[in-house]
């Protein structure tokens, strides 16, 4: 005797219908493709009737029959499994081929399991090798370059090839044989026509005066300003001219023309940033070709020019040498730490010290002054050259460069070796003046 329809429905169900869903919340099982029975069914009558798999022809077994308190029989994988109750499972009976852990592997409906349906089965198994057949690792040497090329940042030292060195610098962070050799260089350039022709060193004054006028420029750029070159270095030549050919008066006039040239210059760029390039400019005119004037109008002095450009020139080398030494073996206490940290109260002694002792003896030897007053000159040419260069490092600190450019090998640019001079051609033109009075 089979029970009512669990679905409550008097429809006939044909075969074409989809599967019910299951009467129990598992949902690992899911039922497979519905299959006619190999026989007519039993009670033709009971509507829905089918064949339970893998059962006898000639049985018949409705949906969800239920033989008793201990055993369920159905359509579905779990059948003839124990069941005492709800919530207690026995596990499947031995022998049980519908589950894939069984002998052997069987799909949901008592058909044999495809292979694609459990992919680790064409796996093979895993074994232990033994360890003293599988071949050991060797290293590999490394392929060589072919020949007449190396590898990337690599350099291989030989007999014929030594290694290469990198420079060494001193305690000052200046590479010092580069140095020197570039400040004998430079001091060739300026003494030579000095003594020998002196239009000569107007023009390598005019030179040196456009290469500091293009630093400055290039240098400032990198605070948004951009001064117009052009005007600066024509102006900044015509300064320096006018200073050797006319004097004082001529060399206020040639600032004054290069200011108004670079204001009417920059006009011709709009209004933006004016103001910031205007300031830029006038900065660079009074710094390089104005300073710079001073010293075009010492050498213009009748009869010892020479000499004059000479005594201050010695006088900064002496001031810059002198710091330098007395900084790199007694320095200790920072003079500036802010502007230029390598200064120290023991070097700016030494400055003043050499300066000093070298300018009263060379004051007394060529002008016949006395030591005293040559040893003032000294330390006035040492004091304003110390300012000079701290003037600068402020500058670079400013801008947040290290050196103005890296034309001078050891030097960094020009600049760099003229911030010292600049600040003291003025304060050796008034010295002069007035310890040896030009005689006309």
């Amino acid at each position: 005797m089979s029970h009512p329809d669990p679905y409550g429905s008097t429809e006939p169900r044909g075969w074409d219908r989809p599967a019910p869903a299951l009467p129990w919340p598992d949902t690992d099982l899911e039922p497979g493709p519905w299959r006619p029975a190999p026989a007519a069914p039993t009670h033709p009558t009971e509507p829905g009737g089918y064949a339970r798999p893998g059962a006898a022809p000639d049985t018949y077994a409705a949906p969800d029959t239920y033989a008793g308190p201990d055993t369920y029989a159905g359509p579905y994988p779990n059948s003839g499994r124990r069941h005492d109750g709800p919530g207690r499972y026995d596990g499947p009976p031995a022998g049980d081929r519908s589950r894939p852990d069984g002998p052997e592997r069987r799909g949901p409906w008592g058909e044999p399991a495809r292979d694609d349906e459990y992919p680790t089965a064409q796996i093979a198994p895993v074994r232990d090798e033994p360890t003293d057949q599988i071949p050991a690792v060797r290293d590999e040497p490394e392929p060589e370059p072919p020949p007449g090329r190396r590898g990337r940042g690599r350099r291989r030292a030989s007999a014929e090839r030594p290694p290469t060195t990198t420079p060494t610098t001193s305690r000052a962070g200046r590479n010092l044989p580069a140095a020197i050799g570039v400040g004998v260089a430079l001091g060739a350039a300026v003494v030579v026509p000095l003594f020998f022709f002196m239009p000569a060193f107007l023009a390598v004054l005019a030179t040196a005066v456009g290469i500091g006028i293009w630093e400055m420029a290039r240098a400032v750029r990198r605070s948004g300003a951009h001064p117009p070159l052009a005007p600066l270095v024509a102006g900044g030549v015509i300064t320096v001219g006018l200073a050797w050919f006319a004097g004082p008066d001529a060399l206020c006039l040639g600032l004054l023309v290069t200011v108004l040239g670079t204001m009417i210059w920059r006009l011709g760029d709009g209004p933006g940033n004016y103001q910031r390039d205007l300031t830029a400019a006038t900065l660079i005119a009074v710094y390089v070709p104005f300073l710079a004037g001073f010293a075009a109008m010492l050498a213009a002095a009748p009869g010892d020019g020479h000499l004059r450009v000479l005594v201050t020139l010695v006088a900064v080398v002496l001031s810059d040498t002198g710091g330098y030494a007395a900084g790199v073996s007694f320095g200790k206490h920072p003079m500036a730490p802010t502007i230029s940290p390598k200064k120290s109260w023991e070097g700016f002694a030494g400055s003043v010290t050499a300066a000093a002792a070298g300018s009263a003896v060379l004051l007394w030897v060529l002008f016949d002054v006395a030591p005293w007053w040559g040893a003032l000159f000294g330390m006035a040419i040492s004091v304003s050259a110390v300012l000079g260069d701290l003037a600068e490092s402020m500058i670079k600190r400013d801008l947040g460069v290290k050196d103005m450019s890296n034309l001078l090998p050891g030097h960094g640019g020009l600049m760099d070796r003229l911030d010292s001079i600049l600040f003291a051609v003025p304060v050796a033109y008034l010295l002069l003046a007035v310890f040896v009075p030009v005689v006309s």
